[in-house]
């Protein structure tokens, strides 16, 4: 595509979605509880699409999927990605659905019929207007480029995740105060620990 009629595409599709955008605020206000209709949604993912690069987009993935490789992206995916986006993909989390836009659902075709260079560029460099962090670069604790290239694996896995597979991540879940509370009392009463008597906290509560 020439560059000129490149740079009047990306300017169509910006004020398609300005114009959305502007009519979805004067219906919804600004509630991210919205759900956005159908040509939003349509424009969006065009808008997502033409956001990588071409070269980005036919990148090939560097990584040789194996059992080891799935196991590894699994768990990195349940600690990084499965508060917004569900263990599963689905991105139906209490996180998920306050987002907007809500997270796609990463086993649907919308998602697996994208290459694999373009699903490894959007967890580099995130999504700009949404909820997707760029985990790529310098200083970043996300582990690196081939954490990536395996989760781009892990995603192509997830129409096929396995009950046990899922019963596994939710051990590397992150977890707020009260699950490591009711876990270290879990493991008092399995470790035969008398039960601590409850604070005057716990009593209020």
């Amino acid at each position: 595509m020439k560059r000129g009629n490149f740079l009047l595409l990306v300017f169509a599709v910006a004020l398609g979605l300005l114009a959305v955008a502007a009519v979805s605020m004067l219906h919804d206000g600004l509630s991210a509880r919205a759900t956005p209709s159908a040509l939003e949604t349509a424009i969006a993912r065009t808008a997502r699409k033409m956001a990588a690069p071409s070269a980005a987009r036919s990148a090939t993935n560097p990584i040789v999927d194996s059992p080891e490789v799935q196991r590894e992206a699994r768990l990195h995916f349940a600690d990084h990605c499965a508060t917004c986006h569900g263990n599963d993909g689905s991105g139906d989390t209490m996180i998920g659905r306050g987002l907007y836009p809500k997270p796609p659902d990463l086993r649907a075709s919308q998602t697996q019929k994208i290459s694999d260079g373009e699903i490894f560029w959007v967890i580099e460099n995130g999504v700009r207007l949404t909820g997707m962090p760029a985990f790529g670069g310098a200083g970043s604790e996300h582990g690196g480029t081939d954490d990536s290239w395996k989760l781009v694996h892990f995603i192509r896995h997830l129409p096929a995740l396995t009950a046990e597979e899922r019963l596994e991540m939710e051990k590397y879940n992150p977890k707020g105060p009260d699950d490591r509370k009711e876990e270290q009392q879990e493991n008092d009463f399995l470790n035969g620990a008398a039960p601590k008597p409850p604070s005057k906290t716990d009593m209020h509560h």
